[in-house]
C-alpha cells in the first residue's frame, strides 16, 4: 500500500492549514504583529514545502498569512542575536538555501494570496509561487540592503526573472517598497483585487486549474522551473555566503539599531 501522509499531522506552530477538498491553504500564523520570520519560522519554512508536496490529498496549494501582513522580512529581535553571534546566521545558511530550493522543487501548484506586506523573505518565497494574487492594500519589496544584509535568501534569484536586471537591481540595491499596483505593471505578480474580492480571485484561478488534467498541470509547472532551478544551483550558496559576510560588518549593526529606534543610520562604510 502507498504511504499516506496528512501535513495537518506534522508538527508546525507558524503555520496553520485548512483543506477543502483537494485544495491546502497554508497560512502563516504567528503572534508576530506583521508575521516577521523568527528562528522558529525560518526552521519551519525550511520543511513545509516538502511536506506540502508530500501531503497526500492536496492537488493544490494557497499560501497565505493570518493578519494584517503576509509576511514583513526578519524579527529584529532575531537581527539583534544574528549580529550578537555572528555564528547563529551561519546555522542558518543550509535552511535558506532549502528554502528557496524546496519552494522550486514542488510540483503542485502553488498560489500565494498576498493579503498584506510582504518583504525581504517574505517577499521572495510569495515571488517564488507560481501565482500571486495580491490585496490591492498590499506592498511587496526587498530591503535587505536597509538592515546591512545581501538580498541573498532568494531575492537576487527571482527579482531578475520576473522584471529584468536594471529594475532587479534598483529595488534591490535601494530597498524600495512597491504598491501591489505598482508591482503588477513591472510584471512582478499577476493579479491585484480589492480586499473583497481577493478570496474570489484566488478561486477562479483554481476552478481553471482544476478544470485541466492534474498530471498535465503539475509537470507544465515543473518543466518551466527547471531553468530557475538550474539557476538556484548556480548562484544560491554564494548569494547565501555573501549575505552571511554582511552580517560582520559594522554597518550592519547599526542598519539594525537605526530601523529598530526609528531613526536615519550613521553609516561609517565599515
Amino acid at each position: 500500500m502507498p504511504q499516506t501522509f496528512d501535513i495537518e499531522t506534522a508538527d508546525y506552530s507558524r503555520f496553520s492549514f485548512k483543506r477543502e477538498g483537494k485544495v491546502l491553504t497554508a497560512a502563516i500564523t504567528s503572534d508576530h504583529p506583521v508575521n516577521g520570520v523568527d528562528g522558529l519560522m525560518h526552521d519551519e519554512l525550511a520543511h513545509i514545502f516538502t511536506d506540502l508536496q508530500r501531503d497526500t490529498d492536496s492537488d493544490i496549494i494557497v499560501l497565505t498569512a493570518i493578519g494584517r501582513a503576509f509576511c514583513a522580512g526578519g524579527d529584529f529581535d532575531w537581527f539583534d542575536e544574528q549580529v550578537a553571534d555572528p555564528s547563529k546566521f551561519r546555522e542558518i545558511a543550509w535552511d535558506a538555501k532549502r528554502i528557496v530550493s524546496s519552494l522550486l522543487e514542488m510540483e503542485k501548484p502553488i498560489l500565494c494570496r498576498l493579503n498584506g506586506a510582504a518583504a525581504g523573505l517574505g517577499a521572495s518565497i510569495a515571488l517564488l509561487c507560481d501565482i500571486i494574487v495580491a490585496d490591492e492594500k498590499a506592498v511587496i519589496g526587498d530591503p535587505h540592503v536597509k538592515v546591512g544584509l545581501v538580498a541573498g535568501d532568494g531575492g537576487a534569484l527571482i527579482w531578475p526573472q520576473l522584471v529584468g536586471y536594471a529594475r532587479a537591481k534598483e529595488m534591490l540595491m535601494t530597498g524600495d517598497i512597491l504598491s501591489a499596483t505598482e508591482a503588477k505593471d513591472m510584471g512582478l505578480i499577476n493579479h491585484v483585487v480589492p480586499t473583497d474580492e481577493l478570496d474570489a480571485k484566488v478561486q477562479e484561478i483554481i476552478d481553471k486549474l482544476q478544470g485541466n488534467p492534474r498530471w498535465a498541470v503539475r509537470w507544465t509547472k515543473t518543466v518551466t522551473n527547471i531553468p530557475l532551478r538550474a539557476l538556484a544551483a548556480q548562484v544560491m550558496d554564494a548569494a547565501i555566503g555573501w549575505e552571511s559576510v554582511s552580517n560582520f560588518h559594522e554597518d550592519r549593526k547599526e542598519a539594525v539599531a537605526a530601523m529598530r529606534e526609528k531613526r536615519k543610520p550613521k553609516l561609517t562604510g565599515e
